[in-house]
């Protein structure tokens, strides 16, 4: 198992990252959360890691934060939520809030997220409840913020959005709704989850 890699940023696309680690290039699944977090490319960068083992495929998966990572370990042991469900869990709102969200019982909060329907969000409630008190919140999110620009970023959001569970109609519509003059990829990603988590 990998528990963690500490290397260059080589960059980025969500919900991918390069990761170079002595001359090795991991390519790295990782939620939204974690590229609030991330320094500008080039820059050494710690993640906490996950691999799941398929088949068809190895997938590494990548966590600014441990907590973040124990909480994607905890939800994939939930029946049908798989490792692509978890990290738009993570995407769509931050750890402490999906727990408090978890912890109060409010499964149609959680029916905003790409993926989880009515049966699966109180699903997650039931089987996450006690988990989670036990578990505990994780920490409140670094302040680190990207400031590499990219070339288009609109086009990038709908793609990450898309990447995320979204049909593209949706992730498109979710773009328009955000003025995104000005902005980079990662905030515009940002305020679309947010609105469209808070509905």
């Amino acid at each position: 198992m990998i528990g963690f890699l500490r290397g260059r940023l080589a960059g980025r696309q969500p919900p991918t990252l390069w990761l170079e680690v002595g001359g090795v290039g991991y390519e790295v699944e990782a939620p939204m959360t974690t590229f609030y977090d991330l320094p500008a490319d080039g820059s050494e960068v710690v993640l906490h890691t996950h691999l799941v083992v398929r088949e068809d495929a190895h997938v590494l998966y990548g966590f600014s934060r441990r907590s973040d990572r124990e909480l994607f370990r905890t939800l994939i042991r939930i029946t049908g939520v798989g490792p692509r469900m978890a990290l738009a869990i993570l995407s769509g709102m931050p750890a402490e809030e999906f727990v408090r969200t978890v912890q109060e019982g409010e499964a149609k909060a959680l029916t905003r997220i790409p993926g989880i329907g009515r049966k699966t969000a109180e699903r997650l409630v039931v089987e996450l409840r006690d988990r989670l008190e036990a578990w505990g919140a994780p920490p409140p999110a670094g302040t680190g913020q990207a400031t590499v620009a990219v070339l288009d970023p609109v086009e990038e959001a709908v793609t990450a959005l898309i990447a995320l569970g979204y049909k593209p109609a949706e992730a498109s519509r979710m773009v328009r709704g955000v003025a995104t003059e000005g902005l980079g990829a990662e905030d515009i990603i940002r305020q679309a989850l947010q609105k469209a988590v808070k509905g």
